[in-house]
């Protein structure tokens, strides 16, 4: 599983970085000249019906470092974050009855994997760029995220199915 999922970020950010190559050059000369750069991959996001036991799984039985709970009332969650050295996960719950877990687990009643962040160096030289690439953005405006941090996201259905944050480094 967790093979499947790293190929498929990595092919993702392949594909943010690269789609505005030309096919008539090599692939390093093709590497567009962006204003503003990927980074690493932030952490996997990913939504939980019961925060208690997940982070139990993830501390007593998988012996990771947890963070305690933090309420973000303005993005509709409760978050905690699990250091896995390389990256980290964040275990979403929802906070209120309009929170976007609550209707993602609706539809997905056990959870699952809610989306990815990558960091970048620049979010208005991405958010400017990636408009004029018609990537949609949620948001007119970043918005300040788990790590206080301006975040943007990305519209799943211009990612390949997959719901992506963008996070000022």
């Amino acid at each position: 599983m967790a093979a499947v999922l790293w190929r498929g970020v990595a092919g993702l950010l392949s594909r943010l970085q690269t789609s505005a190559l030309s096919s008539s050059k090599s692939f390093s000369q093709n590497i567009p000249s962006c204003l503003w750069k990927l980074g690493r991959l932030n952490h996997v996001a990913i939504a939980v019906p019961d925060l208690e036991k997940a982070q139990s799984l993830y501390k007593d039985v998988l012996g990771a470092q947890v963070s305690e709970t933090v309420a973000l009332p303005e993005h509709g969650v409760y978050t905690v974050f699990v250091e896995l050295g390389n990256t980290k996960l964040e275990l979403l719950h929802p906070l209120g009855e309009k929170s976007p877990i609550a209707s993602f687990l609706q539809k997905n009643k056990t959870g699952g994997m809610h989306h990815i962040c990558i960091e970048v160096d620049d979010i208005k030289a991405a958010m400017t760029e990636l408009k004029k690439k018609k990537i949609r953005i949620l948001s007119e405006e970043p918005k300040i995220g788990a790590h206080g941090k301006p975040v943007i996201f990305l519209h799943p259905k211009d990612c390949h199915g997959v719901l992506v944050e963008l996070e000022q480094a």
